[in-house]
């Protein structure tokens, strides 16, 4: 029995529509993450954004919702990367707490390689339950897909260290989502670069910060929050 071409037809429209609005869609998240890497977060602004992908801005509006949309899908695509990454070192025969101290430092070296990273990911965490009004659900879904992929490797790692007795933790997720927040805003802080300090009584000074000291008390801190109280 041959398909009727009439029904095929307008099948086939809709599909080579689909494909190329995604197509689009995925030439202008590499250009959002091009100029969020060249020039921060707070310096691209939608019409950069249009001009590298070589349509007018009410194209970028057809796919996205708004500027707080894109951000969260540029999120999505940084966070595919680093579960790439991720995936890639992981060893499942190794020690939890080898596993998680891995997984910190891959996590903070590629916050340190990407930095518009570490602001799309404080930007969607400042905006808190506001960003249910601001995407449609299908970016929602996205992002917490994203977001959950990642996030579940590290709740598998804290369950196996809870059940060799390496870890004490109660909520898993809970914890995998501290560790998140805790990385970003330890790389914001590296990526600043200067803290401040007190150099004598009452008087405040401003001096470099030593990347790999931020790194390691990174790594520090992620293996405390897992751990016993009293270990």
């Amino acid at each position: 029995m041959t398909q009727d071409s009439s029904v095929s037809h307008p099948r086939q429209k809709r599909l080579a529509a689909a494909d190329r609005r995604r197509e689009r869609e995925a030439r202008i998240i590499a250009a959002t993450r091009e100029l969020f890497d060249a020039r921060g977060v707070r310096d691209a602004q939608v019409e950069d954004v249009a001009r590298a992908v070589g349509v007018n801005r009410a194209i970028i509006y057809r796919h996205f919702t708004g500027k707080e949309e894109l951000f969260a899908l540029t999120l999505v695509d940084y966070l595919r990367e680093f579960q790439s990454r991720a995936e890639a070192v992981d060893d499942p025969t190794l020690t939890a707490e080898a596993r998680l101290r891995l997984l910190t430092e891959v996590f903070v070296d590629f916050g340190l390689a990407y930095p518009a990273f570490i602001d799309c990911g404080v930007t969607i965490l400042r905006m808190g339950p506001a960003i249910l009004d601001e995407l449609s659900s299908g970016a929602l879904y996205r992002l917490g897909k994203g977001m959950t992929e990642c996030l579940t490797r590290v709740v598998d790692i804290i369950r196996t260290g809870t059940e060799s007795g390496e870890f004490e933790v109660e909520d898993p997720d809970l914890v995998a989502n501290m560790l998140y927040s805790l990385g970003l805003g330890g790389l914001q802080l590296a990526r600043l670069g200067v803290m401040v300090k007190e150099s004598s009584p009452g008087v405040p000074v401003v001096t470099d910060i030593d990347v790999d000291a931020v790194e390691q008390h990174l790594v520090a801190s992620s293996l405390s929050l897992v751990r016993g109280a009293g270990r």
